[in-house]
């Protein structure tokens, strides 16, 4: 079986998410599932802050069901043909910043400018690997 890859423009049917089809552009529905992944990564590492070292129950089903999520939807992503490099740099920035935003906003923790100057080297970083993915 020869190896087919969508082109940009191409609309695919597929079933990526939990064996329902439907229809996209080509690639759009990957880097839907890496926005899954990244919800779900960081739903479980809120959630470990809120467990108290797996002390609370619910929290605690939370993390192992959240990691669970994201590795299920990253492994899905890179099934779907990304390139591991650059998922993996979306999922681990994004992550970062958003915790690091849910932190500060929602669990009281401070965020200075020398952070946040650090994150904006980090998104600005992923995205100077996507800009660089593409020629």
């Amino acid at each position: 079986m020869e190896w087919w890859a969508p082109r940009p423009g191409d609309v695919v049917q597929n079933s990526l998410l939990l064996g329902r089809s439907f229809n996209y552009p080509a690639g759009m529905g990957a880097y839907v599932l890496l926005a899954a992944a990244i919800a779900a990564e960081v739903t479980g590492t809120v959630s470990l802050k809120l467990s108290d070292g797996f002390s609370k129950l619910v929290p605690s089903i939370v993390v192992v069901v959240g990691y669970g999520a994201a590795f299920y939807f990253l492994a899905r992503v890179l099934k779907a043909g990304l390139p591991v490099g650059v998922v993996y740099a979306i999922w681990a920035a994004a992550g970062v910043a958003l915790v690091a935003l849910i932190g500060a906003v929602f669990l009281g923790e401070h965020l200075n400018l020398t952070m946040i100057a650090g994150l904006v080297l980090v998104i600005g970083g992923v995205v100077l690997l996507e800009l660089g993915g593409e020629h």
